[in-house]
């Protein structure tokens, strides 16, 4: 399929039919059943005006970044669970500068760079310095210090929870793909493709998963300690789509959105008893 595929604009949660969105989740299942089409997001474009010389205050910025702001969340497929982002698992959330990353890094693993309102950026470490990633549209061979562009990273090898190839059949699946671009590449983000070298599931290509109408996939995302919103996907691909969304906007962003559709529910109830 390559890179064709249609964009659609991204469905706010006000958009999507579902019941509260911040309820409790309850045993009879999760309360919400559609599956998205989402454009590739914008983590490996270039921003408009960006100048590479004027990068000082964006990286101050950056080494401040605080994962407080970020969502917490699991992912099943059917009743298995396949990937889970928590902050009570002692220091894995923990940020790193990218050199000491450097220090902490074997080849193979998988690093993901974050910085505030953006997507994550996923890297693969190949060794020497150097990583493999997925870069404006393009797999490219980087430093890694360069691919950070000054955002604070960590190892991410346990995020995912399936079976990992061999470090050095890893490093192979990336460095075999460095210089596909445009048409030629399989994955919408760097995240997909980094995940992909490292597992080898067809599941984070484009179009990896046939869409049969049933929604296997499920994304639970922690509101608080007692209380959870789960969405449905019908592939893994749209699932990270939508996960990657909610990284970018921030915890903060993501409750507003469930609260203003809760809200917008509320009132459409109350119209309809008046009714």
């Amino acid at each position: 399929m390559g890179n064709q595929v249609e964009k659609l604009t991204h469905l706010s949660y006000k958009e999507v039919p579902t019941a509260d969105p911040t309820g409790v989740d309850k045993d009879d299942g999760p309360r919400i059943g559609v599956s998205y089409i989402f454009s590739a997001d914008d983590d490996d474009l270039e921003e408009p005006g960006h100048d590479p010389d004027k990068q000082g205050s964006k990286i101050q910025e950056d080494l401040q970044y605080d994962h407080c702001n970020e969502v917490e969340c699991s992912v099943y497929y059917r009743d298995e669970c396949i990937y889970e982002k928590g902050f009570g698992a002692g220091d894995q959330m923990s940020t790193y500068s990218p050199e000491n990353l450097l220090n902490k890094c074997k080849p193979g693993d998988l690093v993901e760079f974050v910085a505030k309102n953006q997507y994550p950026h996923w890297v693969v470490y190949v060794g020497d310095f150097q990583v493999v990633h997925l870069y404006r549209l393009e797999i490219t061979n980087s430093f890694m210090t360069d691919a950070s562009q000054g955002r604070r990273g960590r190892i991410v090898n346990d995020q995912y929870k399936f079976k990992p190839l061999s470090p050095e059949m890893v490093v192979q699946n990336a460095m075999e793909q460095v210089g596909a671009k445009d048409q030629e590449l399989s994955w919408r983000n760097s995240e997909c493709f980094a995940a992909w070298c490292r597992y080898g599931k067809r599941e984070f290509k484009i179009g990896g998963e046939i869409r049969i109408g049933k929604q296997p996939y499920r994304l639970k995302i922690q509101l608080s300690e007692k209380k959870s919103h789960t969405l449905e996907f019908q592939s893994l691909e749209d699932l990270i789509m939508e996960r990657r969304r909610n990284d970018q906007i921030g915890k903060a962003a993501v409750l507003q959105e469930l609260s203003n559709h809760l809200h917008a529910d509320d009132e459409v109830r109350t119209d309809h008893n008046a009714n």
